[in-house]
């Protein structure tokens, strides 16, 4: 356990947001990571290398040309920051945009993950069950979503780890504002630039190497279970 006074507030503030950016940047962009990848697996139409180049887009542009044209798209003038701002959403200086800049950057780290799940899964799997007369949506469901599983996982460990570091997209699109959009890279950035940040900058450091290493030590272990658990139901079908 890490003792409560080891950090200050504003650096504690820091890394219950970064969690808190990570967790919900990596919870929303799960559904359609795991949609646009069967997407890529599994479907040939006009367009798919397109798509794909979209998708990966993020890491090939500069976290800041990426966090610019956040700002200029959801911006409070600009054309989807417009439209949302009577509803009472903003994304712009919000710790929501950190979120918003943070999925985007890790999609498709997710979206590669889970892409090769799809691929490695044998296609005979799904057209035994299909034979069966099972209906597609059921055979993902019972079939083809446990086998990818630790696809999944290894996803959102991947999208959580660089939520967690992102820097240059978020300072870009939400600042950094201390309590708001400070997050653990940009509170880090911070302190460097004063003569005496170092000590507390090497502390979050620390912090975030350990809550890196724990996110990959519960992804493995999970995957441990489950790969375990489909085993021991094979050998008992058998």
């Amino acid at each position: 356990m890490i003792p409560t006074d080891w950090l200050g507030p504003q650096e504690w503030q820091a890394v219950r947001l970064s969690l808190r950016v990570a967790a919900v940047a990596t919870l929303a962009g799960l559904p359609p990571a795991v949609a646009v990848a069967w997407l890529l697996a599994r479907r040939r139409f006009p367009g798919h290398g397109l798509l794909s180049g979209i998708v990966h887009l993020p890491l090939i542009l500069p976290p800041v040309v990426t966090g610019y044209l956040l700002l200029v798209t959801f911006g409070t003038q600009g054309p989807v920051g417009s439209l949302l701002k009577p509803l009472g959403i903003v994304f712009a200086f919000r710790w929501t945009g950190a979120a918003l800049a943070c999925g985007i950057m890790s999609f498709p780290l997710m979206v590669r993950a889970i892409r090769l799940g799809f691929e490695a899964v044998d296609p005979k799997l799904e057209q035994a069950a299909a034979t069966l007369g099972a209906p597609r949506a059921w055979i993902f469901v019972t079939v083809t979503l446990p086998l990818i599983l630790p696809a999944i996982l290894a996803g959102a460990t991947l999208g959580f780890a660089k939520a967690m570091g992102e820097f240059g997209a978020t300072i870009t699109f939400v600042s950094n504002i201390p309590g708001q959009t400070q997050t653990l890279p940009s509170a880090i950035y911070a302190l460097l630039q004063v003569p005496s940040g170092d000590a507390a900058a090497l502390r979050l450091v620390l912090v975030s190497v350990v809550i890196a290493m724990g996110a990959v030590l519960v992804s493995e272990w999970l995957a441990w279970r489950m790969t375990a658990r489909m085993s021991g139901r094979a050998e008992g079908r058998a």
